[in-house]
């Protein structure tokens, strides 16, 4: 086994190199302080996951430096699509009705393992940040001035000391279990299914986002960026966990054949299924570790809420942490990011994207139904409900913890 030397300088480490992580490590390195990232994979992560950045998050990503190349590499867009599958009744509305009042009104369209991509590429700027791949987290200890993580690797096991540890290394993460936190809540009887295919959605009137309402054939079908001829979508459907995983390919083309005019034409670029939680750790701190993402809560997609989550706890913690490394804010700061990211998954997220499963996939009260969609055709006519819709995605952000970046 190899271990670093104990002497030195103030590091965090990384457990993970997804979007949460690979953006804290941005975040601390621009501030200066020494980091390491850890990933158990050789790569990026390549199977279809999130892949919408609300508005609310963009003012973040441009904090960062990261919001021009990621705006070249997806797209901007406003439109929404509420669709009754049975009906056909569509509700439209768009994000147009933010502007002049918020400094980004629009969402960005872009694959998180490509927001990874233009992070990596910046982090690589810094002398002061490493990046490991094939490290995969077996074990930690702590003590009153650091945290000695434990790796795999294919040489071997090896340690790194550091001062801080982020944990960010997913809803099954294991760093939370290493401290011993729990992971309340609850997994859903369904398995999401996300695919991403070819298909021109927009050629038979599509909205660039379609939530797509139905008790068997709910989906959300969403443009992720503008390639080929009809670019690639991520079309997102759940169905019974009961049913065998490994026969998920067989049963997608019965899925799509519902939905679209011509299902020959569909392409599966990928697709990956997946178990659903509504969950939170217990703490999102254990003295000198740290939980960020989805190691910290796990949510439903429905309504694109984890990621933004995610990128809030991001942008918050980056900067505290970057403080106390710094000296010049208390630990006691790192508290008050577990306690406030935790009431506002709990309160605000975790309902939010419940609620928003049951409307697209789970709508077999027709008597219920119909009252969510009177209030949901208000969108096309009051322009103050359209707004307050869309404001939503600002409540789930967690204000400078020490002040202004």
């Amino acid at each position: 086994m190899s271990t670093e030397s104990s002497s030195v300088p103030p590091t965090v480490l990384v457990v993970g190199a997804g979007p949460v992580g690979i953006l804290n490590a941005l975040g601390l390195a621009r501030a200066g302080v020494n980091v390491k990232v850890f990933e158990r994979g050789l790569d990026i992560a390549m199977a279809p996951r999130a892949m919408v950045y609300h508005w609310s998050v963009l003012d973040g990503l441009a904090r960062m430096g990261l919001l021009e190349d990621a705006t070249e590499r997806g797209f901007l867009k406003q439109d929404y699509t509420y669709k009754v599958h049975k009906t056909g009744e569509e509700i439209n509305f768009g994000l147009g009705s933010l502007e002049g009042i918020v400094e980004h009104p629009h969402n960005l369209h872009l694959g998180q393992n490509v927001l990874v991509q233009i992070a990596l590429e910046h982090l690589a700027k810094y002398p002061n940040a490493e990046v490991h791949w094939g490290h995969k987290f077996t074990s930690l200890v702590q003590d009153e001035d650091s945290v000695t993580a434990t790796f795999q690797t294919q040489t071997g096991e090896t340690e790194v000391r550091g001062t801080w540890l982020i944990g960010a290394d997913g809803a099954g993460s294991k760093v939370r279990a290493a401290v011993g936190i729990d992971f309340e809540g609850v997994t859903w009887p369904e398995r999401f299914v996300a695919t991403n295919i070819r298909y021109p959605f927009e050629a038979e009137g599509y909205s660039q986002t379609t939530m797509l309402i139905d008790d068997t054939y709910g989906a959300i079908i969403s443009k992720i960026d503008n390639s080929g001829e009809t670019g690639l979508w991520r079309y997102t459907y759940c169905e019974d966990a009961a049913l065998p995983e490994e026969s998920v390919s067989d049963r997608m083309p019965g899925f799509f054949a519902q939905i679209v005019q011509d299902p020959d034409k569909v392409v599966v670029d990928a697709f990956s299924p997946y178990t659903m939680h509504q969950r939170s750790a217990s703490s999102y701190r254990a003295n000198r570790v740290l939980l960020a993402g989805d190691s910290a809560h796990a949510t439903n997609p429905t309504g694109g809420l984890g990621l933004t989550s995610g990128l809030f706890d991001t942008y918050v913690l980056a900067e505290a942490l970057a403080a106390v490394v710094a000296g010049e804010a208390d630990e006691s700061v790192l508290d008050d990011y577990a306690t406030e990211r935790r009431r506002v998954f709990t309160e605000i997220v975790s309902p939010a994207a419940s609620n928003n499963k049951k409307l697209v996939y789970h709508s077999d009260d027709q008597e219920a139904l119909e009252g969510q969609l009177e209030n949901l055709r208000r969108l096309e006519t009051d322009k103050e409900a359209v707004v307050q819709r869309l404001l939503f995605p600002k409540s789930l952000e967690t204000k400078s913890l020490i002040g202004a970046w």
